[in-house]
């Protein structure tokens, strides 16, 4: 007997629901609590784990007379294949057929336009929560704040959270009416505060309503540029979350304890990108939260399995048509799998900006990192690959813009050089520098668009190319130029790049993005992609002050601040020295000079008698010991060149959060595997630089008597400061 799918969706449906029921009747008051998240999986239904692999983990669990709940907190519905060929409505079919119980939008979910978002929050069995996301129309909410779940006698609430960035990382004017005014906010206001006091006030009257648990669920991130809306910003601002399940930067959290605005400790985790990892957060019956990542689960639930494999047999003619072929490898990430596309050139950003110009006839083409999503490996080229590359439906635009309005977009978008930023732009015809060195000077309004760049540039020597002799000549700020990209980039504001809005437009909206592809593969290179694109093509360089501090090292935006904000210097006026030993007196000399190097009396061989007055360090010494912040080795000595260790390091760290007004470490639970190495006077430093971020160990262990490096000092004085 044939069954039809939708009859198939509904017996799956049934059958999963009364398993369910069975099975988890086992959990009661002596239960945990097995709250199963995912974030940014972005269409990946069947990579990695997979929903499937989410499905099966879930019955164990059940099966193990746990209560579980199943938490999405965001970009679900876009960034992939079936995404992009439903507007999200596959994606939603999956979610519910996985029966989730809490949902957050992420930034992505708005890509298809504020109807359609709208539409497909109707069609989610679970429904949306977000208490800072606003109708400004009506002034209320667009869903409710938060979701309450009881368990047995327990009651959690979830909050959900969606960041303001959500303004730029989707599309500016599906935020607006047609004259161009905000209809909806994000509570982006005052620095961060109007965020928190909404989440604020949803705890407030999720525990007024009888939570014994707070959990937010939020889709804000990590990352340096996102702030003061990052998870950990809310944290450090508000009080009576338990946890935060979070998402937006795909980091991977298995478990980090934040200090929240009352100093109590709150467990934030986040799951990484793509069902890499299934997120899983525990309420014990005692009232302990713990989070971890589960990453080497191989079992599959076989109907949802079917279901999904259902939905894309549907569509498999169509994506697995061969459209081209590369003769070369094409990438968008760096071995490590971190995504290059986001802070420096690469190959397939070469050809992405390349198809943009070419096939608009334009000077100059770009397009955002952000909007570069898969690699391509040498071979043919099917449909579905060039949709992975390109998934968000844009749609080519060619517009005149002055050099002057181009130098400002790509100062905007190398803002964060070398950190990632979907901003970040892929060029073609085009040539630039940017010196890391440079702060950044780009200021933004409270909707992360751009205002203006008020001090020094950090991008320099830009070149255009000159179609008729093929050279590059230096960009004239007068002269005006043909620009192509796409509607988001150029038309919209994305990313918060919004220069060009209102220039004159030669093609509005003419070709899909991911058709854009293909006939520049088909139609300019005779349909296979040649051997000069085997390596990016040297169209961008990025350059730091110092010679021995690659662009992209982790500590290079750290060494970048640190020394643009006075705090460090370099061994030489080309040389940083990374990896040379921090001494006492460096840190302690750092220390002072973030304080803003205060007058200090008294002579620090008054005090130690290893230390010369007139020195470099002098008056640091004199600050540091007349405020608790050092001690001594001895009485009498203060050893200045000595190499600081790491415990040193973090407890110079806590006593200086002391001097600074911060709250005193309560908790010496370290989770290390050589904690029992840390000397017992620096117990408190080393819980307090790890419960707050400023220090990390390193394959779990603190290496407490390693040496502290002057990279290392760099990032914590970049952490302490932030």
């Amino acid at each position: 007997m044939k069954i039809g799918k939708k009859l198939l969706s509904i017996l799956l449906a049934v059958i999963l629901a009364l398993n369910l029921c069975i099975t988890a009747f086992a959990a009661d008051s002596n239960s945990d609590i097995v709250v199963l998240y995912t974030n940014d999986v972005h269409c990946a239904v069947d990579d990695n784990i997979g929903y499937a692999g989410l499905a099966a983990y879930r019955a164990d669990m059940l099966e193990a007379g746990n209560y579980v709940t199943l938490v999405d907190d965001g970009d679900a519905l876009q960034g992939g294949v079936l995404g992009t060929l439903s507007k999200g409505a596959y994606l939603v079919d999956i979610m519910n057929q996985m029966d989730y119980d809490v949902l957050v939008p992420g930034n992505h979910e708005f890509d298809y336009g504020m109807d359609r978002f709208l539409e497909l929050a109707g069609m989610q069995d679970a429904g949306y929560i977000c208490c800072n996301f606003i109708d400004l129309t009506t002034g209320d909410p667009v869903f409710d704040s938060y979701k309450m779940i009881s368990y047995g006698d327990v009651k959690v609430a979830y909050v959900g959270i969606d960041t303001p960035e959500t303004f730029s990382k989707s599309t500016p004017t599906y935020f607006q009416d047609d004259a161009g005014k905000y209809i909806y906010s994000f509570c982006e206001g005052n620095n961060g505060q109007d965020l928190y006091d909404a989440v604020q006030a949803a705890v407030d009257d999720a525990k007024a309503a009888g939570a014994d648990y707070v959990v937010a669920v939020g889709h804000c991130g990590t990352d340096e540029q996102s702030a003061p809306w990052r998870s950990t910003d809310i944290i450090a601002n508000v009080s009576g979350l338990a946890a935060f399940i979070d998402g937006h930067s795909h980091s991977v959290i298995p478990s980090e304890n934040v200090t929240d605005k009352d100093g109590k400790t709150v467990v934030l985790t986040s799951s990484g990108t793509k069902l890499a990892a299934i997120g899983k957060l525990v309420i014990s019956p005692d009232g302990t939260v713990t989070s971890e990542l589960v990453t080497d689960y191989t079992e599959k639930d076989a109907d949802i399995a079917a279901f999904v494999d259902n939905i894309k047999a549907e569509n498999d003619t169509l994506l697995n048509t061969v459209v081209a072929g590369t003769s070369v490898g094409l990438t968008i990430k760096n071995p490590d799998g971190t995504r290059a596309v986001r802070n420096r050139e690469t190959n397939m950003g070469d050809l992405v900006a390349d198809a943009y110009r070419i096939v608009g006839g334009a000077d100059i083409g770009w397009v955002n990192g952000g909007g570069v999503r898969d690699n391509i490996a040498a071979g043919d080229i099917t449909y579905s690959q060039i949709i992975a590359v390109n998934p968000f439906g844009n749609a080519l635009c060619v517009c005149e813009a002055t050099g002057q309005e181009i130098l400002d977009a790509l100062e905007m978008a190398s803002r964060n050089c070398p950190s990632e930023n979907g901003g970040f732009l892929q060029v073609s015809g085009l040539k630039y520098t940017i010196d890391t060195a440079v702060a950044s000077s780009v200021k933004v309004d409270d909707k992360g668009m751009f205002v203006g760049v008020d001090g020094g540039r950090r991008v320099k020597d830009v070149q255009v190319l000159n179609g008729a002799t093929g050279v590059y000549e230096p960009i004239s700020l007068t002269k005006t130029y043909t620009l192509a990209s796409h509607n988001y980039m150029l038309k919209s504001g994305g990313d918060g790049i919004n220069m060009f809005a209102d220039n004159h437009f030669i093609l509005e909206d003419v070709m899909l993005d991911n058709q854009v592809l293909i006939t520049y593969i088909t139609e300019t290179l005779g349909g296979v992609v040649p051997a000069s694109y085997g390596s990016a093509q040297g169209r961008i360089t990025a350059i730091s002050h110092f010679s021995d501090v690659s662009t992209y090292a982790w500590y290079s935006g750290s060494v970048v601040s640190a020394y643009s904000g006075g705090i460090m210097s370099g061994t030489s006026t080309t040389a940083f020295s990374p990896d040379t030993a921090m001494t006492r007196a460096m840190f302690v000399t750092m220390l002072y000079r973030l304080e803003g190097s205060p007058a200090v009396t008294g002579n620090v061989s008054g005090l130690f008698t290893d230390c010369e007055n007139g020195q470099w360090y002098s008056d640091a010494v004199v600050w540091a010991s007349q405020n608790s912040i050092v001690s001594g080795i001895t009485a009498a000595s203060f050893a200045p060149n000595a190499v600081l260790t790491r415990e040193q390091m973090a407890t110079l760290i806590y006593r200086y959060e002391l001097f600074t007004g911060k709250d005193a470490q309560t908790s010496i639970e370290l989770a290390y595997t050589d904690a029992a190495s840390v000397d017992g006077w620096a117990l408190l430093g080393v819980a307090y630089c790890t419960d707050s971020g400023i220090m990390t160990g390193s394959a779990s262990a603190f290496d407490p008597l390693g040496t502290a490096s002057r990279a290392m000092g760099a990032a914590v004085m970049s952490r302490i400061a932030a």
